[in-house]
């Protein structure tokens, strides 16, 4: 009977359960509406390729790009100095500098430096926030 009582948690694959569930629920309810929205889905092609001969393909795989680079170089450089949140301000100044720089239309003096100043602070005083405020440490 105390087997009932007793709670034994395996901090090391713990966490890992969690993100399974959600994993494994978003499958099965992929899986339902590509059942139940089949003809749908499958007369969905000419539409799909209007989209895609009109969008900037420039902004959209530059964003992605911008994206996945900034999420693969949050960990090692924040391994330079672990646990101070060097990482997410040496990352995110850059990429919150270039990805504004990606979707403006005109770059000159006049709009490239409030961005450059929105660049340099937003990703300082997101960091105070959690660092200070929420005492969350950031990569």
């Amino acid at each position: 009977m105390s087997s009932l009582t007793h709670v034994t948690i395996n901090f090391e694959t713990s966490h890992l359960v969690f993100p399974g569930v959600i994993g494994a629920i978003l499958a099965i309810l992929g899986l339902a509406i590509i059942v139940t929205r089949r003809r749908s889905i499958a007369g969905s092609g000419a539409y799909w390729r209007g989209i895609a001969s009109q969008m900037d393909k420039v902004r959209f795989f530059g964003a992605i790009g911008l994206s996945f680079v900034y999420f693969l170089l949050l960990e090692p450089v924040g391994e330079l100095m672990p646990n101070t949140g060097f990482g997410f301000l040496a990352c995110s100044i850059p990429f919150v500098l270039l990805t504004s720089l990606l979707f403006m239309h005109q770059r000159n003096l006049r709009t490239v430096l409030p961005v450059g100043i929105i660049a340099a602070i937003a990703p300082v005083l997101t960091w105070w926030l959690f660092n200070d405020v929420f005492s969350l440490s950031l990569p």
